[in-house]
């Protein structure tokens, strides 16, 4: 049930959402919505024949990693949470604060020693999704550059642990192998979801014009309340979504851990 609840509800399944349902008001009547599927249904769309074969041989391989662990002898090490914790809230604060920096305002062209006006950057430019995908790009790189490293160490912190953690680290170990093409490109996809916004943001804001008989004025577009701040917003809010989705089998094998050392403590 909490799998399923979390599949269904992560906030970047849920932002989408609200973002196709946004631009399609207008469009078509809104639907009824669709019962989910549950976790089990939503992953066979993920696997092939062949990965189903392979998962269930390697889930037949792990069961047997407690027997296996017993007979090498091999003692469970005792696991330092606050240390893993505080490893994971670092990369996940560290990353939270990249991805809301936002862009330097624009400069001058060029300076005038005599103050007279100075022309500023024409701001059509940022009107091109062109000027944006590069940042998102760039984020998305450093997401994985950070993300990648802490699943494996924090894989390898657990598989020192009890038997039952070794299961849980052998088993998101399989599912990232086997996953990860699939993640890839759906990560891939997220900057056309953002370029959909970013001309639902602009067809918004060429119809208050319209409707209110007001004129454009480019130069407030970035102020708030403009269009193209309320764009950043929308990025800042795909980003963090992301971040979420992609923290978490990390946040996973952290409560899988703290949840085996409370209940050995209890």
């Amino acid at each position: 049930m909490n799998q399923h609840h979390r599949l269904n509800s992560s906030r970047l399944v849920v932002l989408l959402q609200q973002w196709t349902r946004e631009a399609s008001e207008r469009a078509a009547p809104p639907r009824p919505a669709a019962k989910p599927p549950d976790v089990a249904e939503q992953l066979s769309l993920w696997l092939g024949t062949v990965d189903a074969v392979q998962l269930s041989r390697a889930l037949h391989a792990i069961e047997n990693l407690p027997s296996q662990a017993a007979t090498a002898q091999h003692p469970a090490m005792a696991l330092n949470m606050t240390v893993l914790a505080g490893l994971v809230a670092k990369v996940r604060v560290d990353l939270e604060v990249q991805l809301a920096t936002r862009p330097t305002a624009p400069k001058p062209l060029r300076a005038r020693a005599d103050n007279t006006p100075v022309e500023l950057p024409d701001p059509r430019v940022d009107t091109d999704f062109a000027t944006h995908a590069p940042r998102y790009l760039d984020l998305q790189k450093q997401m994985e550059l950070r993300l990648q490293p802490l699943r494996a160490q924090l894989r390898q912190a657990i598989a020192q642990g009890a038997p039952r953690l070794r299961q849980v680290a052998a088993l998101d170990a399989v599912m990232e192998r086997m996953l990860a093409p699939r993640e890839q490109r759906l990560w891939a996809l997220l900057p056309a979801h953002l370029e959909r916004r970013m001309a639902h943001r602009h067809r918004q804001h060429q119809h208050r014009l319209t409707t209110q008989g007001l004129t454009d004025e480019p130069a407030r577009w970035r102020q708030a309340g403009g269009w193209l701040w309320a764009f950043e917003r929308d990025m800042q809010a795909l980003l963090a979504a992301e971040l979420q989705t992609r923290m978490e089998p990390i946040t996973g094998l952290l409560e899988a851990a703290q949840n085996d050392t409370t209940g050995q403590q209890e």
